[in-house]
């Protein structure tokens, strides 16, 4: 099987255009373990998951399907949104794999998903997936937000590690702290919605206009705060918990503050895109049924510290502890998806001349 990530004919730019790659014709024979292992064909799979893992989860799915071609086309999880949003039923994707639920749902108001329930989607614990059937959307994990710290260079300065989004607000920090862009990083987007919900929406925004005068600049990638972190260049990075606790594993001298007032988190969900032509959906629905197998969920687990499905994994040292206790209790998706753009609006005109210029 091919799998190409950014395909020569699948290249994001940033005007989301995409030229269109033939689609091969499907066959389907069932194994003896039930997976039709010799389906053929190409199939397109959007997705925000982050690059290097990739490889890592596919390896699994090229064992069962070496005869289907994937093309993986990967951006931050609002770029490939608003990918989405603007190819409408023209989109070249057939699946949408690991983006955020919120998104999912705002393309649902679209008319963009078609219902199809997994098998093994009665493994996947109800807050992670639609409540309909057939199922929108399923979950394979959840992403969240923490606050990734350079504890050698708070030192050098005679700062203190900040244990809560309060802390953030002091003037020492002014400068020293930088976040994802929520328009075009889903870890940006539900950072401020948990903000949203846990302080209501004035306190909420009073807030993130305090925290702006301490922000360097804003990324346009989830990870890239952690990273900066590590390499010193902002000392505070609030970012995703996954990305502070892999630049800890590489050496980095980073810690992953969970903080007190709770952590926003999205789930990492699949969806169908509804095709006037059906002859991807075999294959889509064969990706689908993969995407929350066993084998891949447990390669989700070890990346992020977290499934949505019941599991008995083994706890990963690496993740800071409490990380499941923490997750914000009354994170409300459907409230995030339905009031995306008109928060997305506000933030821009209030904080976007800060943001990094787009590569």
């Amino acid at each position: 099987m091919k799998n190409n990530i950014l395909k020569t004919c699948l290249v994001l730019s940033s005007a989301f255009m995409l030229t269109a790659c033939g689609q091969e014709a499907s066959n389907t024979t069932s194994t003896k373990d039930g997976k039709s292992s010799n389906l053929s064909g190409e199939l397109t799979v959007y997705t925000a998951i982050e690059e290097e893992l990739i490889p890592q989860y596919l390896e699994t799915f090229e064992e069962t399907y070496p005869e289907i071609d994937l093309n993986i086309v990967r951006d931050s999880t609002g770029i490939i949104t608003a990918k989405l949003l603007a190819e409408g039923k023209n989109t070249e994707a057939d699946v949408v794999w690991g983006t955020a639920a919120s998104s999912l749902l705002e393309l649902d108001e679209k008319d963009m998903i078609e219902g199809y329930t997994p098998k093994d989607s009665n493994k996947i614990l109800p807050q992670y997936k639609d409540n309909l059937q057939p199922e929108k959307w399923v979950g394979n994990t959840t992403f969240m937000t923490g606050i990734v710290v350079n504890t050698q260079e708070l030192k050098k300065r005679g700062l203190a590690i900040p244990k809560s989004y309060e802390d953030l607000l002091k003037p020492e920090y002014k400068g020293l702290i930088v976040m994802p862009h929520p328009a075009s990083s889903g870890t940006g987007f539900l950072t401020v919605s948990a903000w949203l919900q846990m302080m209501g929406d004035e306190k909420g925004w009073n807030y993130m206009t305090k925290l702006h005068n301490n922000i360097g600049t804003y990324t346009h990638s989830g990870s890239k705060p952690a990273k900066l972190a590590a390499s010193g260049e902002y000392p505070i990075g609030v970012s995703l918990v996954y990305s502070g606790v892999k630049q800890k594993q590489e050496g980095a001298p980073v810690e992953v503050v969970l903080p007190e007032e709770g952590l926003g988190w999205e789930v990492e969900a699949n969806a169908l895109i509804k095709k006037e032509d059906k002859e991807s959906d075999t294959l889509a629905k064969a990706f689908l049924d993969w995407a929350i197998s066993d084998e891949v969920m447990k390669k989700y687990y070890e990346a992020n510290g977290f499934s949505t499905m019941k599991n008995n994994f083994e706890q990963l040292e690496a993740f800071p502890e409490g990380v499941e206790e923490k997750m914000y209790a009354d994170n409300n998706l459907k409230w995030a998806a339905e009031f995306r753009s008109t928060i997305l609006e506000k933030w821009e005109q209030q904080y976007g001349k800060k943001a990094e210029p787009k590569e």
